[in-house]
């Protein structure tokens, strides 16, 4: 990695660590990034995973005041995402790399799709919905796997499934969302450590980029305003599906 690259993803990541701590869909900044720096796409998906687990680790300690109370219910949804999680790692390294260039576009379009709706599962925050029943531990368990797998938008999938379910404000519903994503890549990366290769260098790069911007997006980020932040993530979704689409 040369310096300009190596300058290149570091902005990436920090961009990607106050996203997560947002909003989440952190991994459709780093991981285009990665694509068009020329790395091949599991390799990019392993080193980005590994990378951006010191940056959630700072946005959950950004939101450690909203967590206060919640550690029961983050108890209760931890096996689920570990499990999912460890899941969907083992089938990004099982299955064939082409059948991941075939997804992925998919899943990242899903993932736009989720970024625009996001607002509109949030209300259903104030609408009083609360459930600890297995629905909740079912959805957690199934974003665990996807975010495994891929990753990107599972803030937005979790914000969308928490809004359901528990009846919190939507700054609560984010620290446990961000905790939540904490175990998930945390638990997929330990996998990948340890059964495949990891890009030690670029993974160093997004730890750092990515713990500067999860501190400063979960300290400084809710001044910005949420139409901007979606916006420049369907702009980098809708680049990484053109590339992806061309690397085919």
């Amino acid at each position: 990695m040369n310096l300009t690259d190596g300058a290149t993803l570091f902005v990436a990541a920090m961009g990607a660590g106050a996203i997560n701590a947002l909003v989440g869909s952190g991994s459709l900044i780093t991981f285009p990034t990665l694509i068009a720096l020329g790395y091949p796409p599991i390799l990019a998906t392993v080193s980005n995973n590994v990378g951006l687990v010191p940056g959630m680790a700072g946005a959950v300690y950004g939101y450690r005041r909203e967590l206060a109370g919640q550690t029961g219910l983050l108890l209760r949804l931890a096996g689920a995402a570990a499990s999912g999680a460890i899941i969907g790692s083992l089938l990004l390294l099982a299955l064939p790399a082409a059948v991941f260039r075939l997804v992925v576009p998919g899943l990242i379009a899903v993932a736009c799709a989720l970024v625009v709706l996001q607002p509109i599962l949030a209300r259903r925050v104030v609408t009083g919905h609360a459930s600890s029943g297995p629905w909740l531990w079912i959805a957690v368990f199934g974003t665990g796997i996807y975010g495994g797998y891929f990753g990107a938008a599972q803030g937005v999938i979790l914000m969308g499934i928490l809004g359901a379910f528990v009846a919190e404000s939507i700054q609560r519903l984010n620290a446990v969302k961000n905790a939540i994503a904490l175990i998930v890549n945390l638990a997929a990366a330990i996998v990948f450590v340890a059964v495949t290769t990891v890009n030690w260098g670029v993974a160093l790069v997004i730890a750092v980029g990515s713990t500067i911007g999860g501190l400063l997006g979960s300290r400084f980020g809710r001044l910005l305003a949420p139409a901007v932040l979606r916006a420049a993530i369907l702009l980098v979704g809708a680049f990484a599906i053109a590339h992806l689409v061309v690397l085919q």
